[in-house]
């Protein structure tokens, strides 16, 4: 249809599936693969919903022309991410005005699939993935894209890992060796401590810093030995258990006793990345997602090195970020030849050179490094791209744990966070507190909008 553009407005998109919302409801109670051939279903349209950044739209219509081209059966259309797409999207679910397949990551990603919003890939997987494209993706990131109940619900969009980054200048300045793939916990307070500077009462750099979210302190908390949610009833906190408590207490005891790492009011709120580059830190725990800001940015050399090996075990952050298809789709077939082609080694190509996003094929990663050392010859040169990777080559990357209702769950366990690590105001044992608040959430099911017309639940 002519008349229809490949990028569809927020609004456009409402309105033409609102033509099927009906429809497209009752299918979301229950959506199994059919046996038809798309060939044999005529052309149909497809709509595709992803990031709506600003580097994003250009990559997603010019590999959509591509997909189109090849497929002239099927004809797909782009739309950007709402605003608040955690809030908005179960909502569209719940109407039937859901995208065909869409992109999600994190505690939302599984909340929906959990609610019955997304459709179980194991028929199409069983059917049509070949063996060598799933062990080339992490076994921590595929494995966090099933439920409980081993619906899967999505395959990897990207793979982001958490690494080291470090300032060479600085570590140059102070006499202390570079970060290596080596180091424990010991080293690394060694190294902040020797790096943090302090002119009388006042500290003007410090030795690292921390997101104080959910992944990148379970990330410390793994390491400790311990998880946010008990591996066996993903309905039971751990957050108040002995190892955990161990790793909140080591970060704390660093921003608040030793002030080593520098909490977010230390350098004015601005993210890590951004105090890593104004040479407020001289180390940052950050991802591959925060690389091209960092080159952009970083007026001095810089590197990176493995995340460090905690007292029990090695362990670093893989990111959630995958591609599902909405179980009210009136053309399942059809959304899982688009989907096969956003997993495709191209687009996973297209992602890294255009915002390098890390791929989450691992034969990909050699390649992503060198489009980096392309576009940044000066920057990139003696910088551990690979070191990225190494949790995921090397099997010690895990994923964000999550409990079946995350309603609530993350501001529970953040405000508690901000009050001890922010403002220093509360002990660790405040989570045994927070473990008994997000147990009793856990009794309710967690759907802000049920599908299928069901009575909303909170």
């Amino acid at each position: 249809m002519s008349v229809i553009k490949d990028s569809l407005s927020r609004r456009d998109f409402l309105r033409l599936a609102g033509i099927t919302a009906a429809g497209t409801a009752l299918a979301a109670c229950g959506v199994v693969p059919t046996k038809t051939p798309v060939a044999d279903q005529g052309p149909v349209q497809l709509v595709y919903q992803d990031w709506r950044t600003e580097w994003f739209p250009g990559l997603a219509q010019e590999m959509l022309t591509k997909f189109n081209n090849e497929h002239p059966n099927i004809r797909v259309f782009y739309t950007p991410d709402p605003d608040n797409l955690e809030v908005k999207m179960p909502a569209d679910m719940a109407a039937g005005t859901a995208p065909d397949v869409l992109a999600g990551c994190c505690e939302f990603f599984s909340a929906w699939a959990n609610a019955g919003y997304l459709l179980d890939l194991r028929p199409y997987v069983e059917a049509d993935l070949d063996q060598e494209t799933i062990k080339d993706w992490s076994p921590a990131q595929y494995k966090a894209l099933f439920t409980q109940d081993g619906k899967q619900f999505a395959l990897p969009k990207y793979h982001g890992g958490l690494a080291l980054y470090y300032n060479k200048d600085l570590f140059d300045a102070a006499g202390v060796d570079y970060p290596t793939g080596d180091w424990s916990y010991e080293d690394y307070l060694d190294a902040m401590k020797r790096l943090t500077v302090r002119q009388g009462d006042e500290t003007t750099q410090w030795g690292s810093m921390f997101d104080v979210s959910w992944d990148r302190i379970q990330i410390h908390v793994n390491g400790f030995g311990g998880h946010f949610v008990n591996p066996e009833d993903h309905k039971k906190c751990e957050m108040a258990l002995q190892p955990a408590q161990e790793a909140m207490e080591w970060l704390r005891k660093r921003m608040w006793e030793d002030k080593v790492m520098s909490t977010f009011l230390d350098v004015q709120n601005v993210e890590t990345r951004k105090a890593f580059t104004q040479q407020k830190i001289a180390m940052v725990e950050d991802g591959s997602w925060a690389l091209r800001d960092i080159l952009d940015n970083a007026n001095f050399a810089f590197g990176v090195a493995p995340f460090p090996t905690g007292p029990k075990r090695h362990a670093t952050l893989a990111t959630t970020d995958g591609f599902g298809i909405y179980a009210g789709t009136k053309h399942p077939e059809a959304s899982w030849e688009l989907l096969k082609f956003l997993i495709s080694k191209d687009y996973g190509r297209a992602m890294a050179r255009t915002h390098f996003l890390q791929p989450a094929r691992a034969s990909l990663v050699s390649e992503w490094a060198e489009f980096i050392r392309k576009e940044y010859p000066n920057k990139a040169k003696g910088v551990d791209l690979e070191a990225f990777a190494d949790g995921q080559i090397k099997g010690y990357s895990l994923t964000a744990e999550t409990f079946p209702n995350m309603v609530g769950v993350s501001k529970i366990a953040e405000d508690a966070w901000d009050q001890i690590f922010t403002l220093g105001k509360a002990p660790v044992s405040t989570m045994e507190k927070v473990c008994q608040q997000i147990e009793a959430l856990q009794q309710t099911s967690g759907q802000l909008l049920a599908p299928c017309g069901c009575d909303t639940k909170v």
